[in-house]
């Protein structure tokens, strides 16, 4: 944290900063302490037999069973119970802003009009109603937190409820980039099928060409959507070609060959040519020969099991 952000900080709370001496370990002891004890009693090693913890939230939940532990036991040099102390001490204590410190919330994004936000070159989705605004992300464990001022939007969207300023909006597993982090409950007003997926692209021909591929069958929307998926290049002159290719095979034989394309990844230009050829010639008639282990192209080795024999009575 940068100096001007500990003032800040500090200035929220109504707090005094004081910095350690440098290189003086009794004055920054109290830090020093709470590293130690993390590592002793908390962090999983040989010494203290304690199991591994299976996410970061068990680790969580052994902190706060610890902190209920040691407060609630009679502290040796006080000689007070932790716990009944922090009761006398309210008395003195100020009271703290409501609202955090916005430097605890996490790093300011702002909502996409995808209703997503963007964090270590991974989207991830935010409910509706924040297009636009300013919210905070900030990792806790395994999770990414996102935090929105409910009060400062225009119209607090109907799934607030009855919570206002900052709240927690979305919780997302941190994902990798490349892995969009999607919540499909994000999206209420996007086409969903029973379970819960959206629904899959339904092509429509913008022109006589296009009409006239898409009526080859359902192999060629299969095709159509997933070459477009892939960014595949020439996409009109590989229709018009399936096109020309059902006039003479027929629309079957090309709408099965499309699907065995898309499934496959096969959109260069000489690929469904190939596809339609094979299935035509082995179709057409002739013995169809199956590699296993009663018909294999490998060459035998029976050629060599007369090696080294001689005939009975021949001369060596």
């Amino acid at each position: 944290m940068r100096h001007p952000q500990i003032v800040e900080a500090a200035r929220h709370y109504g707090m005094a900063v004081h910095t350690c001496v440098p290189f003086d370990p009794e004055s920054k002891g109290g830090s020093e302490a709470t590293v130690r004890i993390a590592k002793a009693d908390l962090v999983p090693t040989e010494a203290n037999l304690l199991p591994e913890y299976a996410s970061f939230a068990d680790l969580e939940a052994a902190c706060d069973r610890f902190c209920v532990k040691v407060n609630g036991r009679r502290h040796r040099e006080a000689a007070r119970i932790p716990a009944e102390a922090l009761a006398d001490e309210r008395a003195r204590l100020h009271t703290l802003p409501a609202a955090p410190h916005t430097l605890a919330l996490g790093q300011t994004r702002s909502v996409g009009t995808d209703q997503t936000v963007r964090f270590g070159s991974v989207r991830y989705s935010t409910p509706p109603g924040l297009v636009g605004a300013e919210v905070w992300v900030r990792v806790t464990g395994a999770d990414l937190v996102v935090v929105a001022d409910l009060s400062a939007l225009p119209r607090v969207p109907d799934w607030a409820g009855d919570r206002r300023g900052l709240s927690e909006v979305a919780r997302h597993r941190l994902s990798t980039p490349g892995s969009p982090s999607i919540d499909l409950a994000h999206y209420p007003d996007h086409p969903q099928d029973p379970h819960g997926a959206p629904r899959p692209p339904q092509p429509k021909a913008r022109s006589v060409a296009e009409a006239r591929f898409l009526e080859l069958g359902p192999g060629a929307r299969t095709w159509l959507i997933t070459a477009s998926a892939v960014g595949v290049t020439r996409i009109r002159a590989k229709m018009a070609t399936a096109v020309e290719l059902a006039a003479f095979v027929g629309t079957d034989a090309v709408d099965a060959a499309l699907v065995i394309a898309a499934e496959a990844g096969r959109f260069a230009d000489s690929d469904l040519p190939a596809i339609v050829a094979h299935h035509t010639d082995a179709t057409a008639g002739g013995e169809v020969v199956v590699a296993d282990e009663a018909h294999s192209v490998q060459p035998g080795t029976g050629a060599w099991a007369g090696f080294g024999t001689t005939a009975a009575g021949a001369n060596p």
